[in-house]
């Protein structure tokens, strides 16, 4: 087991790290252990390849937090982002990470009124988190000034290059304060990437998150799409279907781990949490109680749940989709243990789909999508127990004892046999076998971040008119490497420098693998929600 480094140890103030822990943050990700104390020591330009998923935004956003001058009312900071959901995105979880320094964070993006970012702006900002082509606008109309700037982060550089937008990214940079600091973050460092940092960084250290590959072949690997406001009512149904039910729930953060035990308690499960705050003996004594099975359920962070050898867990669950794809691998590891099957489950929002196709392409496993458990599925699952359990003690006579006889005797003789076996199927069972004891699911697999209403994936393909590519030689393009149909390629659209396509959600995954070649940035990715700038 490898030295893990905590927060307390990356050079934040108590003031951050007082933030972090009512998070619920327990332990910093490799890339923030890498990037966050050389931030903080010095002015060095930063290169750092590292994943979505990773804790990007943490890694750069802590030290940010600690080095803005709050009572500057000036920008002092740009974070260019590809989509309008990664700047909402960025902007919220570096706004929940100030604690209680008064710092101004917005975010600019197309499609929001400017009228608004002007207001705002003019009120005085902080830091700025923007896409390319609004960011610009607000150059040209003087209203953005950046050459006081001391930071600029360019976060997923090479899906910004896919999207074509590197000459905005030149035409931005050159704005800047020359003796800014630059941090570049990207999944991949393609040539274009290298040729900017040259032109622009002035020499920079690279910063590169190792790679890990290893599943278990005895782990059966599913996903559930499912709101966050669903998520404990898909987990009670898993718990319910399944015959000794016998698991580890993964929360991201203590916060989330304490509270979905308390909900598993006041369902009437026997579940325990353990988690960075608890003592050693704390967490030996619940690890203990748990390995003996008086507790059939474990509710854990990746942190506290570090040396735990149990070998009969017929699941792991994801509550929370695991930051990186090595914790995935971790996680799930933990089934499949001593020759035995397991059965590792993830739940995840509409907006991790993404993560969720990366994690898979990663791991080089077959994570495969399913649905819910059904209400009435449960129900019949637990009359088939009944069923087994009432037939096993039929089958041993000696089993029942004569006082049972006894009693049974009294009740036909006062009663109508008939009734008599249904009236104590409702007495024992009545709670048990009652479907209003489960709350609705809504079904979303269709509405999606990456779907339409037709199960159908919008594409993103880094080919345009500039590159002599029309939609017949799109479409010839992907017949030529994946078995599809023309008539299932549909509402193309060839821009200048990229295209859009819309194919069966079932064809899409193969395609993008089909188009990727390693060490190349990806022809063909998953189009994000809005490719607005």
């Amino acid at each position: 087991m490898t030295d893990k480094k905590t927060f307390n140890e990356l050079g934040l103030s108590p003031k951050i790290l007082t933030a972090i822990n009512k998070k619920g943050f327990e332990e910093p990700t490799a890339i923030q252990v890498m990037t966050i104390p050389l931030m903080l020591q010095d002015n060095t330009n930063i290169i750092a390849q590292a994943q979505t998923g990773t804790g990007k935004t943490a890694a750069f956003g802590l030290p940010l937090i600690e080095m803005i001058k709050a009572s500057i009312k000036t920008v002092q900071a740009l974070i260019l982002v590809p989509t309008r959901e990664l700047a909402i995105q960025v902007a919220e979880e570096i706004n929940s990470l100030k604690g209680s320094k008064n710092l101004k964070i917005i975010p600019i993006y197309g499609g929001q009124s400017i009228v608004q970012q002007l207001s705002r702006l003019r009120k005085g900002v902080h830091i700025v988190v923007g896409t390319p082509g609004r960011i610009i606008d607000h150059l040209k109309r003087k209203t953005l000034k950046l050459k006081k700037i001391e930071h600029l982060i360019i976060d997923e550089a090479d899906e910004l290059l896919n999207m074509g937008f590197i000459e905005d990214m030149e035409k931005i940079m050159e704005h800047t304060n020359p003796d800014k600091r630059t941090l570049l973050f990207s999944a991949t460092i393609p040539a274009k990437i290298k040729s900017l940092a040259r032109k622009y960084m002035d020499g920079y250290e690279l910063l590169t998150v190792k790679k890990k590959e290893l599943v278990t072949n005895l782990t059966e690997q599913i996903y559930f799409e499912v709101k966050a406001s669903d998520k404990f009512e898909a987990l009670s149904r898993i718990i319910d279907i399944k015959d000794n039910f016998y698991g580890l729930v993964f929360c991201r953060t203590k916060n989330d781990a304490d509270s979905v035990v308390t909900q598993l308690t006041d369902r009437g499960y026997d579940a325990e949490a353990i988690h960075g705050d608890f003592s050693q003996l704390q967490r030996e004594r619940t690890l203990n109680k748990f390995k003996k099975q008086k507790i059939n359920i474990l509710v854990a962070t990746d942190v506290a749940a570090r040396g735990i050898d149990v070998n009969n867990l017929t699941h792991v669950i994801n509550y929370s989709i695991p930051h990186d794809p090595e914790s995935y691998v971790h996680r799930i590891g933990r089934t499949g243990r001593a020759g035995n099957q397991g059965t590792a489950i993830t739940f995840i929002t509409p907006n991790e789909y993404r993560k969720m196709m990366f994690i898979q392409r990663f791991a080089k496993t077959d994570i495969k999508k399913s649905n819910v458990p059904k209400i009435k599925d449960i129900i019949n699952a637990k009359k088939k127990k009944i069923y087994d359990d009432l037939t096993a003690i039929l089958e041993d006579e000696k089993k029942i004892e004569d006082k049972y006889y006894n009693f049974a005797d009294k009740l036909i003789q006062d009663n109508n046999l008939t009734e008599i076996l249904p009236a104590l199927l409702k007495y024992c069972f009545k709670e048990e076998l009652n479907p209003d004891a489960y709350g609705k699911i809504k079904e979303i697999g269709a509405k999606g971040k990456q779907l339409d209403q037709k199960g159908k994936a919008r594409l993103f393909i880094a080919l345009g008119k500039k590159d002599k590519i029309s939609a017949r030689k799109l479409v010839e393009l992907i017949m030529g490497k994946v078995s599809i149909k023309p008539r299932q390629i549909s509402d193309i659209q060839v821009m200048n420098r990229f295209s859009f396509i819309t194919v069966p959600f079932e064809k899409a995954e193969k395609i993008v693998i089909s188009f990727k070649e390693k060490g190349q940035r990806p022809l063909i990715s998953h189009a994000k929600k809005d490719k607005n700038r």
